[in-house]
Protein backbone atom coordinates (compact mmCIF):
# COMPACT_ATOMS: atom_id res chain seq x y z
CA UNK A 1 0.00 0.00 0.00
CA UNK A 2 2.87 2.54 0.36
CA UNK A 3 4.42 1.82 -3.31
CA UNK A 4 7.98 2.55 -2.94
CA UNK A 5 7.75 3.32 0.90
CA UNK A 6 7.98 6.69 2.37
CA UNK A 7 9.48 10.00 1.89
CA UNK A 8 10.42 11.82 4.72
CA UNK A 9 11.76 15.45 4.39
CA UNK A 10 15.21 16.79 6.75
CA UNK A 11 15.31 20.77 6.59
CA UNK A 12 18.63 21.65 7.85
CA UNK A 13 18.85 25.63 8.67
CA UNK A 14 22.73 27.33 7.60
CA UNK A 15 23.21 27.59 11.65
CA UNK A 16 22.50 23.65 12.30
CA UNK A 17 18.67 23.52 13.32
CA UNK A 18 17.10 20.81 11.33
CA UNK A 19 13.61 19.64 11.72
CA UNK A 20 12.13 16.30 10.15
CA UNK A 21 8.97 16.11 8.31
CA UNK A 22 7.47 12.44 8.85
CA UNK A 23 9.12 9.70 11.42
CA UNK A 24 9.23 6.78 9.34
CA UNK A 25 8.72 3.52 10.18
CA UNK A 26 12.00 3.39 12.87
CA UNK A 27 13.59 1.30 9.72
CA UNK A 28 17.46 1.53 11.16
CA UNK A 29 18.64 2.54 7.12
CA UNK A 30 16.41 5.35 7.67
CA UNK A 31 17.91 6.41 10.57
CA UNK A 32 21.06 6.24 9.86
CA UNK A 33 21.05 8.00 6.88
CA UNK A 34 19.56 10.67 8.95
CA UNK A 35 22.27 10.55 11.23
CA UNK A 36 24.63 10.54 8.32
CA UNK A 37 22.96 13.39 6.51
CA UNK A 38 23.05 15.80 10.41
CA UNK A 39 26.52 15.05 10.92
CA UNK A 40 27.64 16.10 7.27
CA UNK A 41 26.07 19.26 7.93
CA UNK A 42 27.06 19.32 11.80
CA UNK A 43 22.94 19.88 12.37
CA UNK A 44 21.06 19.01 15.41
CA UNK A 45 17.55 17.56 14.95
CA UNK A 46 15.04 19.95 17.04
CA UNK A 47 12.14 19.53 15.60
CA UNK A 48 9.64 16.20 13.66
CA UNK A 49 6.62 17.00 12.25
CA UNK A 50 4.38 14.82 11.90
CA UNK A 51 1.85 14.58 8.39
CA UNK A 52 -0.76 12.29 10.13
CA UNK A 53 -0.96 9.31 12.68
CA UNK A 54 -0.65 6.38 10.37
CA UNK A 55 1.63 3.81 11.57
CA UNK A 56 3.84 4.35 8.49
CA UNK A 57 4.53 8.43 9.16
CA UNK A 58 4.65 8.22 13.27
CA UNK A 59 5.81 4.52 13.99
CA UNK A 60 9.18 6.04 13.84
CA UNK A 61 9.06 8.41 16.37
CA UNK A 62 10.28 6.81 19.41
CA UNK A 63 13.27 5.20 17.89
CA UNK A 64 13.95 9.02 16.33
CA UNK A 65 13.35 10.06 20.47
CA UNK A 66 15.83 7.54 21.41
CA UNK A 67 18.39 8.79 18.86
CA UNK A 68 17.57 12.40 19.26
CA UNK A 69 16.43 12.95 23.01
CA UNK A 70 15.93 16.55 22.89
CA UNK A 71 13.95 16.91 19.52
CA UNK A 72 10.09 18.17 19.75
CA UNK A 73 7.50 16.26 18.33
CA UNK A 74 4.49 17.55 16.24
CA UNK A 75 1.28 16.82 14.75
CA UNK A 76 -2.55 17.52 14.45
CA UNK A 77 -4.34 15.02 17.49
CA UNK A 78 -5.74 12.16 17.19
CA UNK A 79 -7.55 10.80 20.10
CA UNK A 80 -6.61 7.32 21.60
CA UNK A 81 -4.14 6.88 18.36
CA UNK A 82 -1.74 9.02 19.52
CA UNK A 83 -0.61 7.76 22.90
CA UNK A 84 0.71 4.62 21.16
CA UNK A 85 3.54 5.74 19.53
CA UNK A 86 5.51 6.72 23.28
CA UNK A 87 6.84 10.59 22.62
CA UNK A 88 5.05 13.46 24.22
CA UNK A 89 3.11 15.59 20.94
CA UNK A 90 2.89 19.20 21.05
CA UNK A 91 0.10 19.80 19.13
CA UNK A 92 -0.17 21.76 15.85
CA UNK A 93 -2.80 24.11 15.34
CA UNK A 94 -4.11 25.17 11.63
CA UNK A 95 -2.66 28.38 10.72
CA UNK A 96 -0.27 28.16 13.01
CA UNK A 97 3.65 29.42 11.51
CA UNK A 98 6.40 27.15 12.53
CA UNK A 99 10.17 26.95 11.99
CA UNK A 100 11.62 24.26 10.52
CA UNK A 101 15.11 23.78 9.86
CA UNK A 102 15.30 27.89 9.07
CA UNK A 103 12.19 28.51 7.22
CA UNK A 104 8.88 28.92 8.07
CA UNK A 105 6.06 26.50 7.32
CA UNK A 106 2.52 27.29 7.53
CA UNK A 107 0.41 24.05 9.03
CA UNK A 108 -2.78 23.63 6.69
CA UNK A 109 -5.02 21.39 8.15
CA UNK A 110 -6.43 18.51 5.81
CA UNK A 111 -8.73 16.01 7.49
CA UNK A 112 -9.99 13.30 5.15
CA UNK A 113 -7.37 10.73 4.51
CA UNK A 114 -7.49 10.76 8.38
CA UNK A 115 -9.55 12.93 10.94
CA UNK A 116 -5.31 14.81 12.36
CA UNK A 117 -3.97 14.88 9.00
CA UNK A 118 -2.04 18.32 8.39
CA UNK A 119 0.11 19.98 5.14
CA UNK A 120 2.80 22.26 5.65
CA UNK A 121 3.13 25.13 3.58
CA UNK A 122 6.40 27.60 2.25
CA UNK A 123 4.83 29.97 0.88
CA UNK A 124 8.42 31.60 -0.16
CA UNK A 125 8.82 28.90 -2.93
CA UNK A 126 4.87 28.02 -3.02
CA UNK A 127 5.33 24.29 -1.66
CA UNK A 128 3.27 22.32 -0.24
CA UNK A 129 4.37 19.04 2.26
CA UNK A 130 1.58 17.00 1.65
CA UNK A 131 1.63 14.06 3.32
CA UNK A 132 -1.07 11.45 2.16
CA UNK A 133 -3.21 13.98 0.67
CA UNK A 134 -2.15 13.37 -3.23
CA UNK A 135 0.05 10.53 -4.33
CA UNK A 136 1.21 11.12 -8.06
CA UNK A 137 0.13 7.90 -10.46
CA UNK A 138 -2.32 6.82 -8.06
CA UNK A 139 -5.10 7.28 -5.26
CA UNK A 140 -5.73 7.79 -1.85
CA UNK A 141 -7.18 5.50 0.35
CA UNK A 142 -10.47 6.88 2.33
CA UNK A 143 -10.69 4.47 4.88
CA UNK A 144 -13.94 4.99 7.40
CA UNK A 145 -12.86 2.38 9.54
CA UNK A 146 -9.72 4.21 9.89
CA UNK A 147 -11.28 7.76 10.96
CA UNK A 148 -11.50 8.44 6.79
CA UNK A 149 -14.39 11.00 5.60
CA UNK A 150 -14.66 11.25 2.09
CA UNK A 151 -16.42 15.23 2.40
CA UNK A 152 -13.27 16.55 4.46
CA UNK A 153 -10.92 14.48 1.95
CA UNK A 154 -12.07 16.98 -1.22
CA UNK A 155 -12.55 19.94 1.07
CA UNK A 156 -8.83 19.72 1.95
CA UNK A 157 -7.95 19.12 -1.53
CA UNK A 158 -10.03 22.43 -2.73
CA UNK A 159 -8.26 24.01 0.24
CA UNK A 160 -4.80 22.89 -0.93
CA UNK A 161 -5.73 23.62 -4.96
CA UNK A 162 -6.71 27.68 -3.45
CA UNK A 163 -3.29 27.82 -2.61
CA UNK A 164 -1.80 28.16 -6.21
CA UNK A 165 1.35 25.77 -5.08
CA UNK A 166 3.45 25.51 -7.47
CA UNK A 167 5.10 22.10 -5.93
CA UNK A 168 3.74 19.50 -3.42
CA UNK A 169 6.18 17.14 -1.87
CA UNK A 170 4.04 14.11 -0.86
CA UNK A 171 5.02 11.31 1.46
CA UNK A 172 4.97 8.64 -0.98
CA UNK A 173 5.78 8.80 -5.11
CA UNK A 174 7.56 11.82 -6.37
CA UNK A 175 7.35 15.08 -6.25
CA UNK A 176 4.45 16.98 -8.08
CA UNK A 177 5.41 19.78 -10.17
CA UNK A 178 2.25 20.15 -11.69
CA UNK A 179 -0.39 20.56 -8.62
CA UNK A 180 -3.09 22.07 -10.34
CA UNK A 181 -3.50 19.11 -12.96
CA UNK A 182 -3.47 16.55 -10.26
CA UNK A 183 -5.40 18.29 -8.13
CA UNK A 184 -8.20 18.32 -10.69
CA UNK A 185 -7.60 14.80 -11.65
CA UNK A 186 -8.32 13.76 -7.95
CA UNK A 187 -11.29 15.69 -7.61
CA UNK A 188 -12.58 14.56 -11.07
CA UNK A 189 -11.77 10.89 -10.05
CA UNK A 190 -13.70 10.70 -7.09
CA UNK A 191 -16.70 12.43 -9.08
CA UNK A 192 -16.60 9.78 -11.28
CA UNK A 193 -16.21 7.24 -8.34
CA UNK A 194 -19.28 8.59 -6.95
CA UNK A 195 -21.16 8.02 -10.13
CA UNK A 196 -20.11 4.46 -10.09
CA UNK A 197 -21.16 3.95 -6.70
CA UNK A 198 -25.07 5.15 -8.08
CA UNK A 199 -25.16 3.43 -10.77
CA UNK A 200 -24.44 0.62 -8.95
CA UNK A 201 -26.98 0.95 -6.20
CA UNK A 202 -29.79 1.76 -8.84
CA UNK A 203 -28.38 -1.37 -10.61
CA UNK A 204 -29.21 -3.20 -7.41
CA UNK A 205 -26.14 -3.83 -6.07
CA UNK A 206 -26.45 -3.75 -1.81
CA UNK A 207 -23.65 -4.55 0.03
CA UNK A 208 -20.15 -3.00 -0.09
CA UNK A 209 -18.35 -6.22 -1.43
CA UNK A 210 -21.37 -6.52 -4.60
CA UNK A 211 -20.84 -2.94 -5.55
CA UNK A 212 -17.23 -3.05 -5.41
CA UNK A 213 -17.36 -6.21 -7.57
CA UNK A 214 -19.27 -3.97 -9.76
CA UNK A 215 -16.64 -1.27 -9.98
CA UNK A 216 -13.31 -3.20 -9.54
CA UNK A 217 -12.14 -5.18 -12.23
CA UNK A 218 -9.49 -7.42 -12.44
CA UNK A 219 -8.39 -5.97 -8.92
CA UNK A 220 -5.41 -8.00 -6.70
CA UNK A 221 -6.87 -9.60 -4.05
CA UNK A 222 -4.38 -7.98 -1.87
CA UNK A 223 -6.25 -4.52 -2.93
CA UNK A 224 -9.54 -5.43 -2.76
CA UNK A 225 -10.11 -4.11 0.94
CA UNK A 226 -8.89 -1.20 0.12
CA UNK A 227 -11.02 -0.83 -2.83
CA UNK A 228 -13.98 -1.53 -0.88
CA UNK A 229 -13.07 0.96 1.95
CA UNK A 230 -13.11 3.57 -0.84
CA UNK A 231 -16.90 2.18 -1.78
CA UNK A 232 -17.49 2.51 1.62
CA UNK A 233 -16.52 6.23 2.06
CA UNK A 234 -18.55 7.36 -1.04
CA UNK A 235 -21.89 5.59 0.78
CA UNK A 236 -21.22 7.20 3.86
CA UNK A 237 -20.87 10.58 1.75
CA UNK A 238 -24.26 9.57 -0.17
CA UNK A 239 -25.97 8.88 2.83
CA UNK A 240 -25.12 12.30 5.11
CA UNK A 241 -25.87 14.10 1.63
CA UNK A 242 -29.14 12.00 1.38
CA UNK A 243 -29.04 10.24 -1.64
CA UNK A 244 -28.63 7.01 -0.19
CA UNK A 245 -29.99 4.78 2.81
CA UNK A 246 -28.37 1.79 4.65
CA UNK A 247 -30.65 -0.82 6.69
CA UNK A 248 -28.69 -3.91 8.28
CA UNK A 249 -25.58 -3.03 5.48
CA UNK A 250 -28.13 -3.21 2.84
CA UNK A 251 -27.52 0.15 0.87
CA UNK A 252 -30.50 1.50 -0.90
CA UNK A 253 -30.34 4.03 -3.54
CA UNK A 254 -32.69 7.21 -1.90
Amino acid sequence: MTGDGNNTYLLVASDGRAALIDAGVGDPRHLSEVDRQLAERHARLEDVLVTHGHPDHASGSAALARAYPDARFWKRPWRGEDARYGVSWRSLEDGARVSAGGEQLTVVLTPGHSPDHAAFWHEQSRTVFTGDLVTSGTTVVIAPSRGGNLEQYLASLERIRALSPQRLLPAHGPEVTEPEALLDQYIEHRRLRERQVLEALVSGHQTVQSITESIYHGLPASLVPAAAENVRAHLEKLRRDGRASVDEDRWLIR
